[in-house]
């Protein structure tokens, strides 16, 4: 007979919780990524999505809930090879294991094109691509984000050239995975650390050289978003010479390698120094011929203000005065003459009733010893003593006798 112990055995539920818990324990399973054939895929009105993904032998369910549909630009279909991204889970209800997936990607060179193209019109459509909101580089970048692999050799790309180029610049490197699944959770959580930093002049982007799938990550949503959402320009070196990217398309300046990326951002410091040297000459010539021209333009100026003070108000003047003088001289000649004609007539008058005039003539004048004038016989008497003054001096003389004039 069958014997059994009680405590080993489990029920239903048990052991499907042990399953689960199995799962969640090893951690394996709790973020997997599983290529594989698209089969059977259906989209409930719900929004959710259910499809099977199948290998060489065997064969995985998925279902992809509304929250996360939503990012599925172009949903694929049955036969494309695609990539899930989630979780395995126990689906109870039904005794079996599935993928709860985050992410659905097309694998296939045609689907990938597909998606591509209808994101490319999709945001074209948003104005993401507009060549009016691209922006400048700066000139002269202080301090650059340079979000890229931390052990690639893009970053020892641009490290090389900013410190051969323009040392100046402080290069801060933001750690992000280039590619593979989880790459564009990480640049775009990269974009927004970049976002929250101070003084950052610019964000360079770059990668080194690969295969083209490994630049699919460029064409996702989330990296084109984060790069137009950047408050500062964007610059892209993604490594790949001939295909052209979303991300490529919508940064505001992009360079096929991290090298031409760098050269684009950070100004070759010889040349500048060359172009300071070339324009001070420039300006030094310039200044100097600008001084030339000044002192020409002085003297011009010199001549033609001598000139016109010299037409316009010193010769007027000088003629002016000069007839003034004349005028003065000529008036002052009438006025001389009249008044020596007067001055003449006046003297000859005085000349006439001078008694040195009268004297000359043979006349004399006594006075008496007090000086007065002996007009008549009468004012002498016998014995006095006079002057006598004649036309060239005097004498002095005694009265001897006095005689009257009968008449």
């Amino acid at each position: 007979m069958f014997k059994y112990e009680k405590e080993a055995i489990l029920t239903v539920d048990e052991v499907t919780n042990k399953i689960r818990e199995a799962l969640y324990a090893s951690g394996e399973f709790q973020n997997i990524s599983v290529r594989g054939e698209l089969l059977g895929f259906k989209k409930h009105s719900s929004g959710h999505a259910y499809f099977t993904i199948i290998g060489a032998e065997t064969r995985i369910s998925c279902v992809l809930f509304r929250s996360n549909a939503s990012s599925v630009i172009l949903w694929p279909k049955d036969g494309d090879e695609v990539l899930v991204c989630g979780k395995v889970d126990v689906y109870g209800a039904r005794g079996s294991y599935q993928i709860y997936a985050t992410t659905l990607l097309p694998l296939g060179e045609g689907a990938k094109a597909r998606a591509k193209e209808m994101l490319f019109q999709k945001l074209t459509a948003e104005g993401v691509f507009d060549i009016r909101h691209k922006r400048p580089l700066p000139l002269f970048p202080r301090k650059v984000a340079v979000i890229t692999s931390p052990t690639g050799a893009a970053v020892q790309d641009v490290i090389k050239i900013a410190s051969l180029r323009f040392p100046a610049s402080e290069i801060l490197v933001v750690p992000s995975l280039m590619q593979g699944t989880g790459a564009s959770s990480e640049i775009r959580d990269a974009f927004s650390k970049c976002a929250s930093m101070h003084d950052i002049s610019l964000v360079m982007l770059v990668r080194g050289g690969g295969s083209r799938d490994d630049l699919d990550t460029f064409d996702t949503e989330d990296v084109v978003r984060s790069i137009r959402s950047s408050p500062v320009p964007v610059i892209t070196g993604l490594g790949h010479q001939i295909d052209k990217t979303l991300s490529d398309l919508a940064a505001d300046a992009e360079a096929p390698t991290p090298s031409g990326a760098a050269e684009r951002v950070f100004p070759d410091s010889k040349e500048l120094s060359a172009f300071i040297k070339g324009s001070m000459r420039s300006m030094h010539a310039h200044i100097y011929n600008k001084i030339i021209k000044i002192n020409s333009d002085l003297s011009d100026s010199k001549k033609r203000l001598h000139f016109g003070i010299t037409r316009g108000a010193c010769l007027p003047a000088s003629d002016y005065l000069n007839n003034v003088f004349s005028s003065l001289v000529s008036n002052l000649s009438y006025r001389l003459s009249k008044a020596e004609t007067k001055l003449t007539s006046t003297a000859g008058a005085l000349q006439s009733l001078s008694p040195l005039a009268v004297m000359s003539r043979g006349f004399t004048i006594c006075r008496d010893s007090e000086g007065n004038m002996i007009k008549d016989v009468s004012a002498l008497s016998e014995q006095q003593n006079i002057d006598i003054y004649f036309r060239d001096g005097h004498a002095e003389a005694g009265i001897k006798n006095i005689s009257k004039d009968s008449r």
